[in-house]
């Protein structure tokens, strides 16, 4: 009797739909009208569906290794990136600062982090005779900082007090790694026998690394016991990524976290940058000041008017040519331009020239972990550099206009047969701000000599490459 009932609603149904309904065809097929009205359901439930919120800089939560000696005077170098209504983070100190310290420890009158103390780590052996034990206690920031804040976080990202962060660069690096996976991303030495030392799969905490939430859950419940078996080892880096291989997760190398395990002069090499967004640099108090002639604070505090500019085309290079002159044109955006006399080949002009010296101080370029090329030490094969002086944007076109000086350095009389480069004493490079520049396949810009009526000025456009560009 049921089964009767049932059929017979069905061919009640279908009467209504066939019969009834003056806008079905005969040659429709009864269920396509039931077919379609699901389609259409789900077709309106994905249009209700709100796609996931990109990474921002309140999912990341930073720790800043730092110690009662240094953050005094260091803490300048994070005054320069740190935002306190867009980021959160901590300081962690080894104990509290002194009554006498001028700093002041009130968050609410000061741009900076709050302020943490490391717990106690004496419970812990160690054994290195070359290193120190605060390494240990450098380590043990990631699982506490996550203990402290795991509200809606993504990323938790690591650095020391001399770190210069690019927020920006940072933000948009992260965004391409799904955060719900495990994930450890920085970048190695620039020196190759501290990789040797150390390990080539090891991500350098003073250049920075981030790791991704459920990762770094994963770490603070196991890295004490991790770190109890790794008493011989030297520093925080080591031991994290001991607990990393344990884990079994490898280091995903993005290279524009900077540790400069380097010394000396790195205009050389912020002025061939990879091809990459420009995150961090480290060891502020080791290298020469960015800029000549002023501080090393006052030379991090030029870089910020380009960062609000452009922060993505933040010294990516671009390569052109002034064929009349026979000069080979090098730009590093918001930093530095170079005119080298000839026409090179731009697989020379984006090697860095070799103003700095290893870790080591060997003066052997084999030590280091990138291809460079010579810094002549006659002026005449030496490019002429410009740095970065002013920069601002256009009120009509949303044009930038930057402008470089020339250094100053001393060059003798040069018997050239082409033009002298030494009557440029300025460059002014337009550029239009390409804020997707890294939701692309990375390429290198292009950039144009513009004609201009000044003989001191050299002027120059950088864009997007134009077919058969930049030859």
């Amino acid at each position: 009797m049921t089964i009767f009932i049932f059929f017979f609603c069905l061919l009640y149904v279908l009467y209504s739909v066939i019969c009834l309904n003056p806008s079905f065809k005969l040659t429709q097929r009864p269920f396509d009208t039931f077919m379609r009205f699901d389609q259409e359901n789900t077709i309106q439930k994905n249009l209700n569906i709100i796609p996931p919120e990109k990474t921002q800089l309140h999912h990341i939560v930073f720790g800043i290794g730092s110690s009662n000696a240094t953050w005094n005077y260091r803490k300048e170098y994070v005054k320069l990136w740190w935002n306190p209504n867009k980021m959160r983070g901590f300081v962690w100190l080894d104990k509290n600062m002194s009554s006498t310290s001028n700093y002041d420890n009130v968050t609410t009158t000061t741009s900076l982090p709050k302020i943490m103390i490391s717990s106690d780590t004496s419970r812990f052996r160690y054994t290195n005779k070359n290193g120190d034990r605060s390494g240990i206690r450098i380590s043990r920031v990631l699982a506490e900082t996550v203990r402290a804040d795991s509200e809606n976080v993504r990323w938790y990202v690591m650095g020391d007090d001399d770190t210069f962060f690019v927020p920006e660069n940072l933000v948009r690096v992260l965004r391409k790694y799904d955060h719900k996976q495990y994930y450890y991303i920085g970048s190695v030495s620039e020196t190759h026998w501290q990789n040797h030392e150390f390990s080539y799969n090891m991500a350098y905490g003073g250049g920075g690394f981030a790791i991704s939430y459920p990762l770094a859950k994963a770490i603070e419940k196991m890295q004490d016991k991790c770190i109890q078996r790794y008493p011989y080892l030297y520093g925080s880096d080591d031991r994290m990524q001991a607990c990393m291989a344990e884990l079994g997760v490898p280091l995903t190398k993005e290279v524009g976290f900077h540790q400069f395990d380097l010394y000396g002069n790195v205009m050389g090499l912020l002025s061939a940058h990879p091809v990459s967004p420009l995150i961090s640099l480290h060891h502020l108090d080791k290298i020469e000041p960015i800029f000549p002639n002023v501080t090393r604070v006052k030379a991090l505090k030029r870089l910020k008017k380009p960062i609000t500019l452009d922060s993505a085309g933040l010294m990516q290079q671009s390569i052109c040519y002034d064929r009349p002159r026979k000069w080979t044109i090098s730009v590093s955006w918001g930093y530095s331009v170079q005119i080298n006399r000839g026409i090179l080949p731009a697989r020379e002009i984006e090697k860095p020239i070799a103003t700095f010296n290893d870790w080591y101080g060997t003066n052997d370029e084999n030590s280091l972990t990138f291809n460079t090329r010579p810094y002549h030490r006659n002026g005449c094969q030496r490019p002429y550099f410009y740095l970065l002086s002013n920069a601002y944007a256009s009120t009509t076109n949303g044009t930038t206009t930057s402008v470089y000086a020339h250094d100053g350095a001393p060059r003798g009389k040069c018997k050239w047969r082409m033009a002298d480069p030494s009557r440029i004493r300025h460059v002014k490079v337009y550029k239009k701000p390409d804020p997707n520049l890294w939701d692309k396949s990375p390429r290198r810009n292009c950039c144009r000599v513009l004609p201009t009526n000044k003989n001191d000025t050299l002027l120059i456009d950088v864009g997007e490459c134009r077919d058969s560009e930049p030859f």
